[in-house]
């Protein structure tokens, strides 16, 4: 399906401003969402005299408020309505690497929020235009939604979260004919992890991180050919997807015995 609407989350950079130059083209209306109001701007500028794009919607907004949430899908279903099929992508997240004892109980509030809040309300908010007018909704979790993450704890469980919300609801929506897919890349270069990184851990490169790293255009490419052939979940390359089996087969008291010799980034404090 051609979307004719497309809506995308944390779109001032990452996957979501890869995105947002991937679909940008006459014809569509894109949808940028994200906290920085003037990287967006700039985003839209450039697209709008790059690629023609038939209408560019800025809606700065803070998705860890849920009271900005609820205005931002006010407009949405106003602006939205009657505009041909929608594409939404969650694709806004944060982070924080270090051990949960001493993370700031307010980081971790946003953090809920945006990772799992945000994804819930723009579903259930745009699903009645999607039933109306066609649509789909690309998920962004992460191979880290297959395990238990020590000292990336909060954000792990997120993305089981997303991804499980994922497969549920694509099963409640294939008789209407919405495709709902969960995307799973591991290590991308997205600046993702030097946000998320606390002062005081290491940049966290190793041999097994440059193994399963993937260019940010073959995630986003990958995932709207994933969407379109209505799978379940994209891994976005062999490599991730067999990781993701084999962590899923091992037998929990193996994997966590595996997690607890893990090498340590963070270090508790004496």
């Amino acid at each position: 399906m051609q979307y004719r609407q497309v809506i995308i989350t944390g779109s001032s950079s990452g996957f979501g401003e890869a995105f947002a130059r991937e679909l940008a083209s006459p014809g569509v209306r894109l949808v940028l969402i994200a906290r920085r109001g003037e990287l967006l701007q700039r985003l839209a500028a450039e697209l709008k005299a790059a690629c023609g794009a038939a209408e560019l919607l800025v809606h700065p907004c803070d998705l860890a408020d849920a009271e900005a949430r609820r205005r931002l899908i006010e407009e949405l279903s106003r602006e939205l309505s009657g505009g041909g099929s929608l594409l939404l992508i969650n694709n806004a997240g944060l982070g924080d690497y270090g051990e949960f004892i001493s993370s700031e109980p307010q980081r971790n509030r946003q953090m809920t929020e945006v990772n799992m809040a945000a994804v819930v309300d723009l579903c259930r908010g745009l699903l009645p235009l999607m039933a109306e007018q066609g649509g789909g909704i690309i998920n962004i979790a992460s191979l880290a939604a297959e395990l238990p993450i020590p000292d990336f704890a909060l954000y792990a469980a997120a993305k089981t979260f997303v991804a499980s919300f994922s497969e549920a609801l694509r099963l409640e929506l294939r008789e209407r004919g919405i495709p709902v897919l969960a995307v799973c890349p591991g290590p991308v270069h997205t600046g993702f992890g030097q946000v998320a990184r606390r002062s005081g851990c290491s940049d966290g490169k190793s041999s097994f991180h440059d193994a399963f790293y993937t260019p940010i255009n073959t995630v986003i490419r990958g995932s709207l050919h994933a969407l379109a052939k209505r799978r379940a979940r994209y891994y976005p390359s062999l490599r991730i997807k067999l990781a993701a089996y084999l962590l899923r087969c091992l037998p929990l008291p193996l994997l966590r015995l595996i997690l607890s010799r893990r090498p340590r980034r963070v270090h508790p404090k004496a």
